[in-house]
């Protein structure tokens, strides 16, 4: 934990899903926030090139408004987005800089690594590139954020050890989910000894509105507490994790955390049953027991989506179809993958489905229900 200072309190501000008025951020809204936070006692900042609009706003609610040694301000860069080069990757650095205006980042982060997107990071040479950044005093600490496998974490942890940090999505739905596997992730980290950023504890909102059969046991258990308190305190009760991002957008929800969180108390062993029934609830609800192999990937003709639009589907059970759709969008679309209304009904997937899921059945439901 050397690189988080010891005085930190284990809670920050993402600044991804900052308030809006009309198409703009709220600025004003947002520093009311800051004020918020910086007085209860929080001082951890987490933006990034690729949230659109957030670095300026952080620059206007934060660094213009305090001592730059009164905060800790985090951003991050992406390899991955519309990058052709080397040189466009880096100037997504000095961008962030000027953006910002904050001089140096106190924590700066390679973004969203996994699959296809890790190779960029080592093609254009963003490692030398960050260590020489930290050698200049423009950054303090080096790390980066994940979506993958727990093998492919292993394996970039192990390539770099410089890595001083890293940030994962880590959430008690999650915890045993295969198509993210945050448990599995948590203890590559945990193995490494590397601190732990924790993003995504709340699964961007929906576990303050889950099912009605998970809001039920939380009521029982404590009344005045809120559901999204226990979804934040399952991580932050985590050994190794040295911080817990929440990407707050209304005063209230602000209020709300920083009244379990100011004065931080880890889950009881009672509490921790409580979120293992929690647990126990949402694996009851009937969902496309897909494990995202992708055997049947290999094998489809026509490049179907096949196992992002059963996770697709899967949230629209579990939580809303507008955060099904963005699953669908992130996990379909943008891979390059056909949606399900292509299928030919050649039946190949089903043949190499370890799950012996009716795949084309299944892939019918979800043109149904997104076209």
């Amino acid at each position: 934990m050397e690189c988080f200072k010891k005085e930190m309190k284990n809670f920050g501000f993402g600044l991804m899903r900052l308030p809006k008025t009309g198409e703009e951020i709220d600025v004003r809204l947002v520093s009311e926030m800051v004020d918020r936070f910086m007085a209860a006692g929080f001082t951890y900042f987490d933006t990034a090139h690729i949230y659109a609009g957030s670095e300026s706003a952080a620059r206007q609610a934060l660094v213009e408004r305090y001592p730059r040694e009164s905060f800790q301000l985090a951003t991050k860069t992406a390899a991955w987005s519309n990058c052709r080069n080397r040189e466009e990757a880096i100037s997504q650095f000095h961008t962030s800089l000027k953006q910002t205006g904050a001089e140096y980042f106190d924590y700066y982060l390679l973004h969203n690594m996994g699959g296809a997107r890790t190779r960029l990071f080592t093609d254009y040479h963003l490692w030398d590139f960050v260590r020489e950044q930290k050698e200049k005093g423009l950054i303090k600490h080096i790390g980066f954020s994940f979506h993958s496998t727990p093998d492919e974490l292993d394996a970039i942890l192990t390539a770099h050890p410089e890595a001083e940090f890293v940030q994962l999505q880590i959430n008690y739905a999650d915890w045993k989910n295969p198509a993210v596997q945050s448990g599995e992730c948590y203890k590559v980290a945990r193995k490494y000894n590397k601190p732990i950023i924790v993003m995504e504890p709340v699964k961007g909102g929906m576990l303050a509105t889950p099912p009605a059969s998970v809001r039920e046991i939380f009521k029982m258990a404590n009344p005045d507490a809120s559901i999204a308190s226990w979804a934040i305190r399952f991580a932050a009760s985590l050994d190794g994790v040295a911080m817990v991002l929440s990407g707050m957008n209304t005063l209230a929800q602000m209020e709300d955390n920083l009244s379990f969180m100011e004065n931080f108390q880890k889950l009881s062993e009672e509490e921790q049953d409580v979120i293992k029934k929690a647990q126990a609830a949402l694996n009851a609800i009937p969902l496309i027991p897909c494990t995202t192999c992708n055997y049947c990937a290999k094998v489809c003709p026509e490049n179907i989506g096949i196992s992002g639009s059963f996770t697709a589907m899967n949230y629209c059970t579990l939580y809303n179809k507008e955060a099904a759709a963005i699953q669908l969008e992130m996990l379909v679309h943008r891979q390059g993958k056909a949606f399900p209304d292509q299928c030919i009904c050649c039946g190949r997937c089903e043949e190499a489905c370890p799950q012996h899921i009716a795949i084309r059945q299944e892939l019918k439901k979800v043109t149904k229900t997104f076209l």
